[in-house]
């Protein structure tokens, strides 16, 4: 009997403390958070503020300026693959009519593709046209920084944490060297959660 009740109890805690894991579909669009890091909701949110900002200096610019993304650099503490801002920001701007995007990591493969058409298994006829490539007018780059806060130790029922996110882009003309363009988005988010909870 006692072994039973035992066996009850275990179940009874395991039970208690397992719980069962659920999927849902969330809308990309939509500002969900669960925390304090940074999330996909912030991600969009960069996105748009830093692409409309970039469409709105094209439309002061002559021409479609002819634009090469060397990336956004990740300077906070957490794992952030900023190629997916840059990736979209990219896209944006190529929806937007008003630029025109280079491809920084196709290159060295059109390099190399026109080196292959050159060893004699295409008809000259049917080669990639050389001097023919598009030269940056500007180079989109960034950098996405945070500050954690947290409040001094002491006893208390509920811990707190504040993190500061910055992405700074800026647009270089590559002929004199000079920033075109800057821009920046700041968000800020504060955590609180009990010391004791599930």
């Amino acid at each position: 009997m006692k072994k039973l009740a035992k066996s009850i109890l275990i179940a009874a805690c395991v039970a208690t403390t397992v719980s069962c894991a659920t999927t849902r579909n969330i809308d990309t669009n939509s500002e969900v958070h669960y925390n304090a890091s940074y999330d996909f909701s912030d991600k969009n949110l960069i996105v748009d503020r830093l692409s409309a900002s970039l469409v709105d200096y094209a439309a002061t610019s002559a021409g479609k300026p002819v634009v090469i993304s060397y990336g956004i650099g990740n300077e906070t503490s957490e794992h952030i693959n900023t190629g997916g801002i840059s990736d979209d920001i990219r896209l944006q701007l190529i929806q937007s009519g008003q630029y025109q995007l280079l491809n920084e990591g196709q290159r060295f493969n059109i390099q190399d593709e026109s080196e292959y058409q050159k060893t004699g298994t295409v008809p000259a006829a049917a080669r990639i046209a050389q001097g023919r490539q598009l030269g940056a007018d500007y180079i989109l780059a960034g950098t996405l920084r945070s500050i954690v806060k947290k409040p001094p130790a002491s006893i208390r029922l509920i811990k707190r944490k504040m993190v500061y996110y910055s992405l700074n882009l800026e647009l270089t003309d590559t002929e004199t060297g000079a920033i075109a363009w800057a821009d920046k988005v700041d968000l800020a988010r504060e955590q609180s959660q009990p010391i004791i909870g599930w």
